[in-house]
């Protein structure tokens, strides 16, 4: 079970990941902790990436697929692994399918975006705890104020309305274009390419952890 998943910040990405990982037996490689890793046990791409980042640099594709193709080397690989996070762009998916790293799945948790905007602007948390609450979801008691302790409720600057616009703004840039990239791809029937399946990432947690059960039986 090789796969990716794509959608919005704010669509449950990480919540359906944990799922799949821990059913199929997978490992979730995400592009940041490869980074840390490598440049923690100062590996040649590891070594590169770091005088790269201390000058304010972007790490490149090339380095990053580098660290991919290391990564999927491991034996926690060997029964599949899921994308976290990665690619993000075109050029980075079109790396991918040159270095013929293997994929099964694409699936496209779909949301639309005011729901994203009502779900994310309308969290808030009790800081010392982590307790979180929603405005409309899962209201306080009395609002603003945590339930047990009292204490005002904080809106993190990331659950801003206007913090959250911008950042669908950039997936709709530089991110949504792998939807289709994937779905196009799919289409050709090329043997190589990854099936693509899109699902709604709207209703109950369970609810879509099914749709991908499905999606990927089928």
């Amino acid at each position: 079970m090789r796969l990716i998943l794509l959608g919005p910040p704010g669509a449950g990405k990480g919540t359906q990941a944990a799922f799949i990982t821990e059913k199929f037996g997978i490992p979730q490689i995400s592009t940041g902790d490869m980074l840390r890793a490598a440049v923690k046990a100062q590996s040649p791409l590891g070594v590169e990436a770091k005088k790269i980042m201390d000058a304010g640099g972007l790490v490149s594709d090339d380095i990053i697929i580098g660290l991919v193709r290391d990564r999927l080397k491991e034996a926690d690989c060997e029964p599949g692994y899921l994308f976290d996070g990665f690619p993000r762009t075109i050029p980075q998916a079109d790396a991918l399918k040159d270095a013929q790293v293997k994929l099964d799945f694409v699936i496209e948790i779909d949301v639309p975006e005011e729901s994203i905007i009502e779900r994310m602007s309308g969290r808030r948390i009790h800081a010392a705890s982590g307790r979180s609450y929603h405005v409309t979801f899962n209201p306080p008691q009395t609002p603003g104020v945590d339930d047990v302790t009292g204490e005002p409720l904080l809106q993190r600057d990331d659950d801003r309305e206007e913090t959250v616009r911008h950042r669908l703004s950039v997936y709709r840039e530089q991110t949504r274009p792998l939807v289709d990239y994937y779905s196009q791809w799919s289409a050709t029937g090329d043997p190589q390419a990854p099936a693509y399946r899109k699902i709604s990432g709207v209703g109950s947690v369970d609810e879509i952890r099914q749709r991908i059960v499905d999606a990927l039986a089928s």
